[in-house]
This record gives C-alpha cells, sequence and structure tokens, in this order.
C-alpha cells in the first residue's frame, strides 16, 4: 500500500491519460476495456482515499481464482473494485492500478473503465543477485524490493556465499564474516587476477561487507510485506574459498588458499554444513533453501584419502557419486527440518537426490531431465537467455560486462516449456528465474541497469499467457516503465538509446564464397560450431557475442586452418575475415593471419601473412583480417594462429570472398 501511495504522488511523470488503453507489465490473463472512466480529487493523506475509495473483496471461489495471486480489478466510473481469494491476490491487484493510474499535479486521478481477470502462469517468478562478488548494502536491495513487487516477481534469490566473499553472519562461525566477507580490492576483477586474499574486517583498506542477523531479518520482513520471498544460497561443495581460507580444516589437505571445494569425506565437514544451514532456516522462512551445487573442480577428491574412503565405503563409482551422496546428505537434512533443496543442474550428476529441485541453468537439460523423472520439480534459467550480466546493447556504448549479449528481446522471445511441454507434468515446472552475477557490476548504478528493464521481460515469461505476449507492445510499455522507475530514482538501461544487434549481423551479406564447400585442416570445437561445415559460407555475420550461433569457435592446438573450394579457378580481389575478442571467456582475437591461393589444391603460394599483438583491453573488440589485390585461385587457404601468451579460443563468422 505504501509503494502504491508513492505512485499516486509522482503522476507527473510518463503515465499515459485515462482515455487510453494502458498495456500493463505484466500482460494480464484478460483485459476487457469499458467506456468511460473513474475520476475524483485526491484530498488528504493518499492512504486514507485509497482505503476509502478501492472496494476489496475476498472470494472463496477457487474456480474464479485458482491461484492465491490470482485477482479480478474492476474499474468504472462508479468505482474501484478488487477481488480475489488471498490478500496476494488483492496486493497484485493494486500493483496493476498502479500502472492503469494517472495522477494530475493539481490532485485530480483518472483511470480508465476496465475488467481484469488475471492469474500468473508460474508459481514462481525469480530474480536472483549476486551480492558476493559485490557487496550491496540493504536499502539497495529494499528498493529491488519495490521495483519487484510492482512486475509481479516474486522470489528474490540472494548467491550470500562465493570466493569473492562471504555475506551472511553466522554466530558459530565468526571469521565468515570477520575475515571471508573482506577482501584486499573492492573491484572483483583486479582481486581475482591478483593474489585473491581475504583480511581481517579492521584491516586498513579492507573491501567488503556482510548482512547482520537484523539487516536480513528486516530485509525478509520487507519482502514479506510484498509478497516476495528471500531464498538464501549458501555455495557448496564449490565455490567455497573464502571458507576453506579460514577454516582449512574442511579442505582435503587442511591448507588455507589451496582449494575452492570442501572435501565431502571428512565428518567435519557435513557437520559444518549443518551447523551453517541450522541458522539458515532459523532466519529464513523459505520452502527452499539452495546450496548452490555448480562448477565443483572434483581434482582434490580424487587424491584424498578421506573422500576415497567414502567412496569405498558408500560403495560409489567415481567422484560425481561422491557429490551425488554429499548433496544427498544435505538434502535429508533440509527435509528432516521442513525445507527443500534447491541447486544448480550439476545436481544431477552422479544422480539427482531425493526430493531436489533442480535450477537449470546450462540450457534446459538439466531442467529437463529432473522433470522427465517424474520426481523432481524444476526452475528454468538457462544463461543464453536469463544470465544479466551480459552486455544488452552494443557493448562499445556500455560498461564493461562479463561478455554475451542479451538484449530485452531475447530475454522475452524465452519458452521455459522449450521441448519438454508434451512431456512432463506442468506443475512440476515451478517457474523462471532471471540471474544477476556481480563480477564485473560492481556499482549500485550498474546494478540497476543490467536488472531494469530486462526483469520486465522475465516477469512477463512468468506471469503471462504466452499467447497474451507481443514484444512490440511490451516493448512500448517497458519505455514507459523505464521514465516511471527512472523518476522514481532508479537507473534503469535507456531503451529508447538502444542501437540493437551488431550491424554486420543484420542482414546477409552476398561473396563469391557464399555456399562453397569448406574442408576443415583444424577442426572446429563442437560446442561452437554455428552452423557446421557451412558456417562460414552460409552469408550470415556475427553479432555482439561469440555465443550467438553465428560465430564459430577453434580451440585446437592448430586453431583455425581451412580451405574453401570455389568450384573453379576465380578472379580474387580481397578476402576478409572477422574475428571477435571476449576477455571473460578466454576469447582472443588472432596474432597471426594467413591467406594462402592455390590452382590445384595441392601447390599453395602465400598471399598474405601478418602477425598482430594482442591486448586484453577489458571490451569486447572485433578486427577484420583482409588481404587485398590481384590474384587467380580455386582453393583459399585460411589460417590464423592464437597469442602465445593468452592462448585461449579463436572465433570468427563468415569468410567473404570478392
Amino acid at each position: 500500500m505504501r509503494i502504491l501511495m508513492i505512485i499516486v504522488l509522482v503522476g507527473q511523470f510518463s503515465w499515459v491519460c485515462a482515455r487510453e488503453r494502458v498495456r500493463i507489465i505484466p500482460v494480464p490473463a484478460s483485459v476487457e476495456w469499458r467506456k468511460g472512466e473513474y475520476k475524483a480529487a485526491i484530498h488528504g493523506a493518499p492512504e486514507v482515499w485509497l482505503r476509502e475509495q478501492v472496494e476489496v473483496v475476498v472470494s472463496p471461489d477457487r474456480m474464479r481464482f485458482p491461484s492465491d495471486e490470482s485477482y479480478r480489478l474492476e474499474v468504472s466510473p462508479a468505482g474501484i473494485r478488487v477481488e480475489a481469494r488471498h490478500e496476494k491476490g488483492h496486493f497484485y491487484g493494486l500493483q496493476t492500478l498502479a500502472q492503469l493510474m494517472k495522477v494530475s499535479r493539481s490532485g485530480v486521478m483518472r483511470i480508465p473503465s476496465v475488467r481484469i481477470a488475471d492469474s500468473p502462469r508460474f508459481a514462481y517468478r525469480g530474480l536472483m543477485l549476486d551480492v558476493s562478488r559485490h557487496f550491496y548494502p540493504k536499502a539497495f536491495i529494499l528498493k529491488q524490493l519495490d521495483a519487484m513487487a510492482r512486475y509481479k516477481l516474486n522470489t528474490l534469490h540472494l548467491h550470500l556465499t562465493d570466493a569473492a566473499g562471504w555475506r551472511l553472519q553466522i554466530d558459530r562461525y565468526p571469521l565468515l564474516t570477520e575475515v571471508a566477507a573482506w577482501r584486499t580490492h573492492r573491484e572483483w576483477k583486479p582481486w581475482w587476477n591478483g593474489d585473491r586474499n581475504y583480511l581481517h574486517r579492521d584491516t586498513p583498506g579492507a573491501q567488503g561487507g556482510f548482512y547482520s542477523k537484523d539487516d536480513m531479518r528486516e530485509i525478509i520482513r520487507y519482502a514479506a510485506e510484498r509478497h516476495i520471498t528471500i531464498i538464501p544460497e549458501i555455495e557448496m561443495p564449490g565455490h567455497s574459498e573464502e571458507v576453506l581460507a579460514v577454516y582449512p580444516e574442511l579442505s582435503c589437505t587442511g591448507m588455507p588458499y589451496h582449494h575452492g571445494e570442501f572435501c565431502p569425506g571428512k565428518d567435519t565437514t557435513l557437520a559444518f554444513i549443518k551447523n551453517v544451514l541450522t541458522e539458515v532456516m532459523d532466519l529464513f522462512p523459505s520452502r527452499f533453501i539452495h546450496i548452490g551445487g555448480d562448477e565443483a573442480n572434483k581434482s582434490s577428491w580424487e587424491k584424498c584419502a578421506d573422500c576415497q574412503a567414502r567412496i569405498h565405503d558408500h560403495g560409489l563409482h567415481n567422484e560425481k557419486e561422491l557429490q551425488s551422496w554429499f548433496v544427498s546428505q544435505v538434502g535429508s537434512f533440509l527435509r528432516q527440518n521442513g525445507r527443500r533443496l534447491l541447486g544448480w543442474d550439476e545436481i544431477i550428476e552422479g544422480g539427482i537426490p531425493a526430493g531436489a529441485t533442480v535450477m537449470s541453468w546450462r540450457g534446459e537439460g538439466g531442467g529437463a531431465a529432473a522433470l522427465l523423472t517424474g520426481q523432481h520439480a524444476a526452475i528454468m534459467s538457462p544463461g543464453e537467455y536469463c544470465y544479466l550480466d551480459a552486455y544488452q546493447d552494443a557493448p562499445h556504448t556500455q560498461p564493461e560486462a562479463i561478455g554475451g549479449f542479451t538484449p530485452l528481446e531475447k530475454i522475452y522471445s524465452y519458452e521455459p516449456f522449450g521441448t519438454v511441454a508434451h512431456r512432463v507434468d506442468r506443475d512440476s515446472m515451478l517457474g523462471v528465474q532471471a540471474n544477476l552475477w556481480t563480477e564485473y557490476v560492481s556499482a549500485e548504478a550498474h546494478a540497476e541497469t543490467m536488472l531494469w528493464p530486462r526483469a520486465m521481460a522475465l516477469s512477463e515469461i512468468g506471469w503471462s499467457k504466452a499467447e497474451n505476449k507481443s514484444y512490440s507492445l511490451f516493448r512500448k510499455a517497458a519505455l514507459r516503465e523505464v521514465d516511471y522507475l527512472k523518476a522514481m530514482a532508479y537507473r534503469p538501461f535507456e531503451l529508447k538509446n538502444e542501437l540493437g544487434n551488431r550491424p554486420a549481423a543484420k542482414s546477409r551479406v552476398s561473396h563469391k564464397a557464399l555456399g562453397k564447400r569448406v574442408a576443415y585442416l583444424a577442426p572446429y570445437a563442437k560446442v561452437y560450431a554455428a552452423g557446421g561445415d557451412s558456417a562460414l559460407t552460409d552469408g550470415w555475420r556475427g553479432g555482439w557475442t561469440y555465443g550467438d550461433g553465428r560465430w564459430q569457435g577453434f580451440i585446437s592446438p592448430r586453431r583455425l586452418e581451412l580451405v574453401i573450394d570455389l568450384d573453379q579457378v576465380t578472379r580474387l580481389k580481397s578476402v576478409a575475415l572477422d574475428f571477435i575478442q571476449s576477455e571473460g571467456a578466454e576469447v582472443y582475437l588472432p596474432a597471426g593471419f594467413t591467406v594462402e591461393i592455390s590452382e590445384d589444391g595441392e601447390s599453395y603460394t602465400r598471399l598474405y601473412h601478418q602477425q598482430f599483438e594482442v591486448v586484453k583491453t577489458g571490451a569486447v573488440a572485433f578486427r577484420t583480417c583482409e588481404w587485398k589485390g590481384r590474384a587467380r585461385a580455386r582453393f583459399v587457404k585460411i589460417s590464423a594462429q592464437s597469442s602465445k601468451e593468452l592462448g585461449g579460443w579463436i572465433f570468427t563468422d563468415e569468410v567473404i570472398v570478392e
């Protein structure tokens, strides 16, 4: 209600007038526009006026209100009525009302007459914020909860622990917040590329922070008032360098600064985990407790006597099954305490632990595997569509990001059921989540720019029926909402200035090698095959990210080496390739580029060779390597080499022969 009062008072900003049909975000299930409008003058305290003017009705009818979040809103010249079976529904009806109304500077409010019947598509509509890589203060979290409520997002997942810092007070283990929450650099990148040391909180220059239990209680309470659940993530067994730096006895060797994975072979490790989770459960009322489970490097387990003894004693076959055993122990402990384990899709490796819910980030495969068992639920969060740490517009116009290109339209295009819609229990698909990882997002303003308006697209994926979606209409509404957020002191991305994809990628190019056969003398990587053998002569250029399905990737020792057969001897005047650099993924521009030609495919003549200095700049970069001149050939051989110092991947998108 307090949020709505603020909204009412800033009507002078970009809201549509009552005569127009307002496109709500997320779009409701059913909207029936009617003639006329509700008009009233506001006098006195807005909250008193609202209590007097809006009729709130409680209905037990589960047919009309299939979810606690369902509501019906009716606005007519005679009044405003919100009906629901639960206060969640009433709350969401008021959020919709907030987007419909306009208040003039003189205090006259207008709302178009309308009937709305609305209900969410998915029960889980989440947003994850990584507060480990960069710590964000309590006030920032509360502010984002206000915006989440406006767009009917109902879950905030806090990534509270990772190598970069432990962010939650745990009374039994004070070193987690006295030391493991503090580091030598405020920015993650120089710390990660440096010594990765932690500092005592009282050390001059120590950077970091954590949420006290009182801080977190306030966040949880504030969220609950907006019908948002806070889910904590305590990362295990990997991504735990900060814990093992201060409690090294929980690692395989007992040495600090040597490991990122807990030792699952030690009983003391399980005792530590259970003690921490006990305090977490005492603090967080959420049904789910997220335990991470992703990207664990198991090499230390292979050499650890305790881990190998655990594998032997429990009849396990390998370290993947050891991780599954470990996760199962944690899951059993959570179930005994009335909670459910939630983890990234790596928890399915070695067998899905009983009762676990899978959050699928490496595509949809993990979530689909869980759903197809018929015994596990899933939340879809594939990085290609749901990771907000990627660039959302032309990289040269944006602050540094981890790489990639995930614009608003791409997120909006995501369909959570994918190819499993007809093969799974639809109720087991709990919903969707967008994730903001913050390795490259240190400032609050930058974080808000990465979140909004892209999280609005996620809200519509989670709430609205697929058949009601329209990107063109959504984008117009998002432009309005960006102005609203700016008026409320948020720093969203300026959608009206969006440039879109790389210009070269917007249309197909024609050239003499188009459709010609390519023989690969060094293989492309199957995971970055783009269009396969025809990718580099199909006429389509790559966009702002190497992972867009048009750039082809090479990682073999010889990197890129191929021959194009032009079918007949052809007059040539240029051979050109574009390359991309994205340092976060170890994708670099080539250090050497060579073009050779032949008429018979056996004897080759070198036309061009050039060496380049490959420099780390932090920005996404592109380079065109090109030979120009006059020649005749049927076969064109091209090779590109990596920097000996940097190594990494080489990506190219099209061999353009003129």
